[in-house]
């Protein structure tokens, strides 16, 4: 046995100590989103972490980090907001899984607030997500989102990923800065932006045009079904107009993530937004 493997176990606030065989205890928020759990979000990563940490907006219940990570954040000036529980690289690692790459952070926060469809403000670029389950796939879409500006994400509460956990590595930090907006039905949700005067641009790979060749204006909503499936009837039909991306290889579709970025970038390009 190693002196590193002869330390006592990391023991937490209140009596718990860390055992190999439970992490720190699983939290509710590793829960399907299905059960309906109300726990707490899970980042982990540089990224992630350090970009909650400046959104005053975001409460952290434990923050969980290395020696080097801490040292890290004290020389680059960030401060913690609570107060950080030391601990080893492997008692995250045995929390998360050994393929997550947390850079020797951790934290346990609240969930940012929904915000309604009505407060937007009709202006830019929104993306609505039809059902995309793969959190990394999300996680990817919320980075680019971020990365074009865009002023909110609207998602459903069930089909889709919880914002926590591998969608917050993937994210990058996304979370901290579009918002996201969860709605029960996604019709119900088209059908108000359309009446607030978004452009509603359900993108689908049977669409009727490119949309290269459909004239765009703001305030643009793109609409982005799950792979395999599309866009579900209901949606298709509430969307303004829906379109397609054409390319000219022999494969054409996207994985969803990489046709999110593709379609910012002909939104953004098309309505000026790519200027400073």
């Amino acid at each position: 046995m190693s002196e590193r493997d002869r330390k006592p176990p990391f023991r937490r606030k209140g009596g718990k100590s860390f055992d190999k065989g439970r992490g720190f205890g699983r939290p509710p928020a590793w829960r399907d989103r299905e059960s309906g759990a109300d726990g707490p979000v899970i980042l982990y990563g540089w990224h992630s972490v350090t970009l909650a940490l400046a959104n005053p907006k975001r409460r952290f219940r434990k923050l969980y980090l290395t020696e080097n990570a801490a040292r890290r954040l004290a020389e680059e000036g960030i401060e913690t907001r609570v107060t950080p529980e030391i601990v080893r690289p492997s008692q995250i690692d045995q929390q998360l899984g050994p393929d997550a790459v947390h850079q020797g952070l951790l934290a346990e926060v609240d969930p940012l607030p929904s915000p309604d469809i009505d407060t937007l403000a009709p202006e830019g670029i929104i993306l609505v997500l039809d059902q995309i389950t793969d959190p990394h796939n999300v996680g990817a879409i919320l980075r680019s989102a971020a990365a074009f500006a865009v002023k909110a994400i609207v998602t459903t509460a069930r089909h889709s990923p919880e914002a926590t956990g591998v969608l917050a590595k993937a994210a990058s930090g996304a979370l901290e800065l579009v918002p996201l907006i969860t709605v029960q039905n996604l019709a119900r949700a088209l059908t108000q932006l359309n009446e607030r005067g978004f452009q509603t641009v359900g993108l689908d790979s049977a669409g009727d045009r490119d949309i290269a060749a459909i004239e765009l204006r703001q305030p643009l909503a793109l609409v982005l079904g799950a792979e395999g499936k599309g866009l579900r009837q209901l949606t298709r039909e509430t969307c303004s107009v829906v379109a397609r991306l054409d390319m000219p290889g022999e494969i054409k579709s996207l994985n969803v993530s990489n046709a999110a970025v593709l379609a910012l970038y002909v939104g953004a390009s098309r309505l000026g937004l790519m200027a400073g």
